[in-house]
């Protein structure tokens, strides 16, 4: 999704393709054998594995707000990191059998406050954060809305709300064809 986005912003030329996690096409495992999405081929042939590469390399193609240099990529490691390893526990504690999952919604709520402050602060996190961030926000608010909608963070809460009703985030939704490829 923030690939998706950041793409969206710089205005790439490229093409789209939705595949069925469960059943990867061998084209994909062939490009990238670690068999995650996203995965970006560039026309050189150099491929891209991890979002947030391809968010930096979209940015540097096209950049028409100067987010590259706004952004604050301290944050986006302490989302990528501290705060997905608590989102996931969270939401799958499940995967997680030998390991004490019952703080992961805590330590989230504690993200959450770092963030809302920011967000009180400043209006947004910034540059290229905001879309680095929002996928994970939105993902860490459905687990169970009502709490998050309980939480004290109204800024958090409004810049959520804002994002999934932008014409970004609704523009990238959209689903695309499911990938064959050619035999």
């Amino acid at each position: 999704m923030r690939a998706r986005l950041a793409l969206h912003y710089s205005g790439a030329d490229i093409e789209i393709r939705d595949i069925i996690l469960r059943d990867k096409p061998q084209h994909m495992l062939d490009i990238s054998p670690k068999g995650t999405v996203p995965v970006l081929i560039l026309n050189d042939g150099k491929v891209l594995e991890e979002s947030l590469d391809i968010m930096i390399w979209a940015a540097q193609q096209n950049d028409p707000n100067n987010w590259l240099n706004a952004t604050d990529f301290s944050l986006i490691e302490t989302n990528d990191h501290s705060f997905k390893a608590q989102l996931d526990r969270y939401k799958y504690p499940t995967r997680f059998p030998d390991e004490d999952c019952s703080k992961a919604q805590q330590n989230c709520d504690a993200y959450f406050k770092e963030i809302n402050e920011i967000i009180a602060h400043k209006g947004q996190l910034g540059g290229l954060t905001d879309y680095a961030i929002f996928p994970f926000i939105r993902q860490c608010a459905n687990v169970d809305r009502n709490w998050f909608d309980a939480r004290p963070y109204a800024a958090l809460q409004s810049w959520l709300e804002a994002h999934l009703g932008s014409e970004a985030f609704t523009s990238i939704m959209h689903k695309q064809p499911i990938f064959v490829p050619d035999s």
